[in-house]
């Protein structure tokens, strides 16, 4: 009996020694209750100690979590409905507020719904669609200046409209003004992906085609008018350098003419008479031709000159 007894005891003490030491793991905190009302918090990990059957421990992340929400459409203020996917970070601030407020993981993530996908609606339907998918660092196509956008018949200037980061960053703080009563510190929001709905897409990618098709001819035509800049030049230097050697031609020309001249007047002043047969001779041959007869009368220098050929 006092060995069975013994035994008892000792299964009763392993039980309650069980039931009073509980572990929290690194990247956890937890929060102890005591017939479900919270009486302690425990932030950091280790071994712990609680009243056996008496108390519970509720564990919670202490990293960051992931947030994302379900796509939604949302009208922006120039009526253009868009499917808006976002996605958040964040982390329990404080785990006896968390606790009290939301419960668990599941029910954070159920009031961050709420808050973000409330937060988002407004900032959407409040801007443009071009101010949600600019950044910051957004330039203008080449060739396009002083981009302007049409809003209910008037023309905005693209540099007083505001970029993506700074939308996103107003979500951020509006949201994270409401987290902290559930003990949850939002860190981050950013949007996923924007998209048309079905009924604008086209219409979209028209306006898009419509564009691209604009510069291209914007484009096409600086191209025509930098190839008649060039071909012009090239005419005129090709003009300049064909007057230039046609009158080095001529120049050349006329020397050689000259020099030829005073050859010929230096051979032909050597003998007068033979000078004026030559002459004579280019003279018949210039006039007489096939099946010509020619008449020479006796006083003809010709006919002297052939007399004189025979001697």
């Amino acid at each position: 009996m006092k060995h069975s007894a013994i035994i008892v005891v000792v299964v009763v003490a392993i039980a309650l020694a069980s039931g009073s030491l509980f572990v929290v793991a690194e990247g956890q905190q937890a929060i102890v209750t005591q017939f479900g009302r919270p009486i302690g918090e425990v932030r950091y990990a280790g071994l712990h100690f609680k009243l056996p059957m008496v108390q519970d421990v509720h564990r919670f992340q202490r990293r960051i979590v992931q947030w994302d929400g379900d796509p939604n459409q949302i009208p922006t203020r120039d009526k253009r409905y868009i499917w808006v996917d976002v996605t958040a970070r964040w982390r329990i601030a404080d785990p006896l507020v968390f606790y009290r407020s939301v419960h668990n993981e599941r029910g954070a993530q159920a009031r961050l719904d709420d808050i973000i996908d409330s937060v988002v609606r407004d900032a959407v339907s409040g801007h443009l669609l071009v101010e949600l998918v600019r950044g910051a660092d957004y330039t203008p196509p080449s060739g396009v200046r002083d981009e302007v956008i049409e809003f209910e018949g008037e023309e905005i200037d693209v540099d007083n409209l505001i970029g993506r980061e700074e939308i996103l960053a107003n979500i951020l703080r509006e949201a994270r003004g409401m987290t902290p009563e559930y003990g949850i510190d939002l860190i981050d929001v950013q949007i996923k992906r924007i998209n048309y709905v079905e009924q604008v897409r086209q219409r979209v990618y028209e306006r898009m085609v419509s564009e691209r098709k604009q510069v291209a001819a914007q484009y096409r035509s600086e191209g025509e008018g930098e190839r008649a800049d060039i071909l012009g030049a090239m005419q005129r230097d090709l003009r300049t350098i064909e007057s230039e050697a046609f009158r080095r031609a001529e120049e050349i020309r006329g020397d050689a003419d000259a020099r030829a001249a005073a050859i010929y007047s230096e051979a032909y002043g050597l003998d007068g008479e033979f000078y004026a047969f030559r002459r004579t001779l280019e003279a018949y041959q210039k006039t007489v031709r096939e099946n010509s007869r020619l008449v020479l009368s006796t006083d003809s220098d010709f006919y002297r000159f052939l007399q004189n050929a025979n001697r």
